[in-house]
């Protein structure tokens, strides 16, 4: 990190944690983040669902909700990006303050609720960005007071599908009531067909991933793993945000909310092993929760993850944060041998069960 990302960052953590958010956001727009453009190598060239990434390192939801950024992300090192979660109809979310900064913990908790622009305006700018080599999809989402919140997604699909190159389901999020719920085996089930029947429908029909939770049973996983399987999805992202406390020091976790960052990574690894284990590798998976370091993107690769996704931990690191994983993903695969990154995948699995 240098002195002046140092001294960036300092300054963002001393104003509201949302204000400091939209401040990078307008700092991205702006070109006032270096930034080094795309990271790769031969070893960090992946292949996922079909998409070919710089490498597996990647920018997860809830970052650049509304689509405003996509450009200066894409130039950020990250090998893909993921912008949203947009709904079908424009809304303000829950109540402020809703997004805490877990210093002690290297954390955060937010109760945002799909706060988003809408998926007209979301469209509008998607289709206006130049296509480049990191590939840029949307997270799906459901409004709040939808009478079928199921439909939202294929709705949100059928609207923005055209102008990105992956999509997510996301009912994983804790902060929309009952959003959980439709991770159930009936509920999803039909939730997927609805969308994976939208999909096909597109004149470049494009991959769909599933995002979930961590705090699921083991039957949970099981149902996930059977329904996403048969539904013919194109791979699943492991994990969101959890609803545990368990060990934080931090004076803000009480707050309601999902917790990401740090306290995140051994739960949400561990839920990923187990799901590539269920799935037997005949889905990709995306590992996502508590990486702050190109060892623990490793140790998710390790645990059955093709690629990662990153957010928290920029808090604490700057976007500087992702070359540096990106780059000692590459030597850690040539220090253990491995001709690709992608080849280590699932290699260390046994550890997390």
């Amino acid at each position: 990190m240098t002195l002046v990302e140092r001294a960036a960052l300092g300054l963002l953590h001393r104003l509201d944690p949302e204000v400091a958010h939209g401040l990078s956001i307008k700092a991205l727009q702006s070109g006032l983040a270096p930034l080094p453009g795309p990271v790769t190598s031969p070893r960090l060239a992946t292949r996922l669902a079909g998409l070919d990434l710089p490498n597996p390192v990647g920018l997860a939801a809830g970052y650049d909700k509304n689509a405003t950024a996509t450009a200066p992300l894409t130039r950020a090192g990250f090998g893909f990006v993921e912008v949203g979660a947009a709904t079908p109809r424009p809304q303000q979310g829950n109540p402020k303050p809703r997004l805490f900064r877990l210093t002690e913990d290297r954390a955060a908790i937010n109760r945002f609720g799909f706060n988003n622009d809408g998926m007209e305006a979301i469209a509008t700018r998607l289709a206006a960005r130049q296509r480049g080599p990191v590939p840029v999809g949307l997270n799906l989402g459901a409004n709040k007071d939808s009478a079928d919140r199921a439909a939202d997604f294929a709705t949100v699909l059928r609207r923005c599908g055209p102008h990105v190159d992956f999509a997510t389901v996301n009912v994983s999020s804790p902060n929309t009531e009952k959003l959980r719920d439709l991770q159930g085996r009936a509920a999803l089930a039909a939730l997927l067909a609805g969308v994976m029947e939208t999909r096909a429908a597109l004149a470049t029909p494009i991959p769909v991933f599933l995002k979930i939770a961590p705090d699921l049973t083991e039957t949970d996983l099981a149902e996930i793993a059977d329904v996403a399987l048969a539904a013919g999805i194109s791979g699943i992202i492991a994990t969101n945000t959890t609803l545990s406390r368990d060990g934080l020091r931090s004076p803000h976790r009480a707050e309601t909310g999902g917790l990401s960052g740090a306290p995140l990574f051994e739960k949400s690894t561990r839920t990923l092993a187990r799901l590539s284990q269920l799935t037997e590798g005949k889905l990709p998976l995306i590992g996502v929760g508590g990486i702050a370091t190109p060892e623990q993107a490793w140790e998710k690769i390790r645990a059955g993850a093709t690629a990662v996704q990153i957010y928290t931990a920029m808090v604490y690191e700057g976007l500087s944060l992702i070359p540096r994983i990106a780059q000692g993903l590459d030597a850690l695969a040539a220090r253990n041998g491995f001709a690709r990154v992608t080849d280590a995948t699932g290699t260390g699995r046994d550890r997390w069960l």
